[in-house]
């Protein structure tokens, strides 16, 4: 523990460092909770950043930056990141890098997706997102074409192409569902380039658990905002629905576990259209249910790719794991689609 005080003592801290302990669980970076001299409260978060998964570090904090700068301009809370002595945003000690933040005192997080929840995470992240439509400084791109189907779906044909461990011939249902929809779910970036749809600074990770609340239930500030960057509203709000309204696991092996929540998008879209009145344009709001199909929609896709590439990519626990994941995002993109009339009908179209 003594080289991550020491990594502490690189930033600009108030106070002396007397501990450092493990924070969390987090799946991308390693945290930690800094203790200060006078006091056995936490001051200050130490993170590694993960930058295999963040390659360029300095466009990451830079976007965090950005982002945070020009909400505390506005009055409202956000996460506060220190400097180091020398005056950077992180701190790289010649094979990670780091960073500190100051700890959010009293406050907490909750997992439960509840409509209640729901409805608080779409109003905190389209207020997010509404406090950020006037931010003129332009942010990269910090995982390109993140959410781009028609790259997810290029990956795919790649890897049909390729067929390198021979199992296209076992999937050919599935690639001939997803591509005869294929005209459909590729509509917002062909709206993209016909100038009609916005690219919006989105949080990109948009889940319950990324909102701080204090000890009454009132949501402090949204958090991990390591995705932060240009894209599609349809990223915060697609996204969300895709875990949160799925009734099953993202890899149920049982299909019939598996449906679309329609209370949880009730709530979840009320919320959001709640926070993004001020400056959500009709194309977005109309397209919202499009949204709600698209995610489960494009996790088929790169499940499936993967799955075909012989599960390069994502972790699996079994040798079919990314076929059951492919089958089950697809029962969910089906039940989804069977309400998508509904869904409409329900933002008023």
């Amino acid at each position: 523990m003594e080289k991550l005080n020491d990594i502490v003592e690189k930033f600009e801290i108030t106070g002396k460092v007397t501990d450092v302990k493990p924070m969390g669980e987090g799946l991308i970076n390693d945290t930690f909770k800094v203790f200060i001299d006078g006091s056995d409260k936490p001051k200050y978060v130490l993170q590694r950043i993960n930058n295999a998964i963040f390659q360029d570090v300095d466009m990451l904090m830079d976007n965090i930056n950005k982002v945070t700068d020009h909400i505390r301009k506005k009055g409202k809370n956000t996460l506060q990141f220190l400097k180091t002595k020398a005056g950077k945003s992180y701190y790289f000690d010649g094979e990670k890098y780091w960073r500190v933040m100051v700890f959010v005192p009293d406050s907490i997080t909750y997992q439960a997706v509840t409509p209640e929840y729901s409805y608080i995470a779409g109003k905190s992240f389209g207020e997010f997102e509404s406090l950020l439509a006037d931010l003129k400084e332009p942010l990269g791109e910090i995982i390109p074409d993140f959410h781009n189907i028609e790259f997810r779906l290029k990956q795919l044909r790649d890897a049909v192409a390729e067929d390198r461990v021979g199992r296209v011939k076992e999937v050919q249902y599935y690639l001939d569902e997803i591509f005869k929809r294929e005209e459909k779910m590729t509509l917002g970036e062909r709206l993209f380039r016909e100038g009609k749809l916005p690219k919006r600074v989105c949080h990109c990770d948009t889940k319950v658990n990324n909102m701080l609340f204090d000890k009454e239930g009132n949501v402090l500030c949204i958090i991990d905002l390591d995705t932060v960057m240009p894209s599609f509203v349809f990223s915060d709000y697609g996204d969300f629905l895709r875990t949160a309204a799925n009734t099953g696991a993202e890899d149920d092996p049982n299909l019939d576990n598996i449906d679309f929540n329609m209370e949880i998008y009730n709530a979840f879209t009320k919320g959001y259209l709640e926070g993004t009145k001020g400056f959500l344009l009709p194309i977005e709001k109309e397209n919202l249910p499009y949204a709600a199909l698209l995610f489960p929609y494009m996790q088929t896709v790169r499940f499936l790719a993967d799955y075909i590439n012989g599960d390069t990519y994502y972790k699996i626990k079994y040798p079919e794991h990314n076929l059951v994941r492919t089958m089950a995002q697809w029962r969910l993109f089906e039940k989804a689609e069977e309400k998508e009339e509904l869904m409409k009908k329900n933002i008023g179209y």
